[in-house]
């Protein structure tokens, strides 16, 4: 008998994927539990993968899924945005500090406490995009599996969490619609969210934007939103699929789990969330006070979630997606832009001490 071709395999190990988070789905469902498309599939493709079964990620597909809410998000930035970002400029200058803050913590806590060599500590506790931090972390010589588990662990138990918090902590209610039906959105919206979602993804890659399957859609989707093309966000339907796609991406990650990776770098990456949950508890606790941001927004905008799922959270919350995803950029961006110079200087330092 003749072995199985290599696109056989994956086309097998996508087709269970895909069965275990319809699977989820339904279960979710069923049970009235909260986000069935985001929780659904996250947590049968999380507990598939940490049982060994042949999972596999749908690439390309998983991708084009995130574009829906770089349209979602460029959507909400609208003229009367651009009037409340200078309410908005005291609790985003607190981004800077909440991110040396984190790295003053993050990384003796991953060097001293779990063992990582310096340039692995360092990479894992920015608060950056996942795949950036990956990348960027591999190409100074940090061991790009942990970092791919530390990131991933940060991203499922903040995922997992933040709706308890808010509902617990913050009274809030996760049924706002996620959108209208397609069928009352006009056609000629829906093929403008398109084709900002395919051309601003694609023309993003080509000229190396960071995070370009979001923020390539939502810069071309804000265009069309102020030259007043577009009045609504994405249909009910694409919101719900790229939660389906998001909810399965991250239970993937954790394929090949070993034993000892589980207790020692997803362990370190639990009690970093810990770590992480307290600094965020008290600077949402300080925008709060000071009367910078209302409680949800706050909480939201300073969780260190990934971007996508963090604005998945902001729109089933109704909290305001513009201040929300504003934070976020500027943490990105930052953390982006800052963690290399920063990750050089230090390593430089630290070698003219030995």
């Amino acid at each position: 008998m003749s072995s199985q071709s290599p696109i056989q395999t994956a086309l097998r190990r996508k087709s269970l994927t895909f069965a275990m988070a319809i699977l989820g789905t339904a279960i979710f469902w069923a049970l009235s539990l909260p986000l069935p498309f985001l929780f659904g599939p996250m947590s049968a493709c999380l507990i598939a993968a940490l049982s060994h079964a042949p999972l596999q990620g749908f690439g390309q597909i998983s991708i084009a899924a995130r574009t829906i809410l770089g349209v979602a998000v460029g959507a909400s930035i609208t003229p009367s945005l651009f009037a409340e970002l200078p309410k908005m400029a005291a609790s985003i200058m607190l981004i800077p500090f909440f991110i040396i803050l984190i790295a003053l913590v993050g990384v003796p806590f991953f060097r001293k406490v779990w063992g990582f060599d310096d340039k692995t500590a360092f990479y894992a506790a920015m608060p950056g995009g996942l795949q950036d931090m990956i990348i960027f972390g591999t190409e100074a010589g940090a061991n790009p599996r942990t970092l791919s588990l530390i990131h991933g662990t940060r991203v499922l138990i903040i995922v997992t969490l933040a709706p308890l918090f808010l509902t617990v902590f913050y009274d809030a209610e996760l049924t706002n619609p996620v959108g209208e039906p397609a069928s009352a959105l006009p056609p000629h919206e829906l093929l403008l969210m398109v084709v900002a979602a395919i051309v601003g993804w694609k023309g993003g890659e080509k000229i190396g934007l960071f995070g370009a399957s979001i923020l390539g859609p939502m810069i071309l989707t804000a265009a069309l939103s102020l030259g007043d093309f577009i009045h609504t966000r994405p249909p009910r339907e694409a919101i719900l699929l790229a939660q389906f796609f998001i909810g399965c991406e991250i239970g993937v990650k954790f394929v090949g789990v070993t034993w000892p990776e589980l207790r020692r770098v997803v362990a370190a990456g639990v009690a970093y969330v810990v770590v992480l949950a307290v600094l965020a508890a008290g600077f949402t606790a300080v925008v709060t006070t000071l009367g910078f941001g209302r409680p949800v927004e706050a909480f939201l905008a300073f969780a260190p979630g990934g971007q996508a799922e963090m604005t998945v959270l902001a729109i089933v919350s109704g909290a305001d997606l513009g201040f929300v995803i504003t934070h976020h950029l500027t943490r990105i961006v930052l953390v982006i832009i800052g963690a290399p110079i920063v990750a050089n200087i230090l390593l430089r330092w630290s070698k003219s001490r030995e």
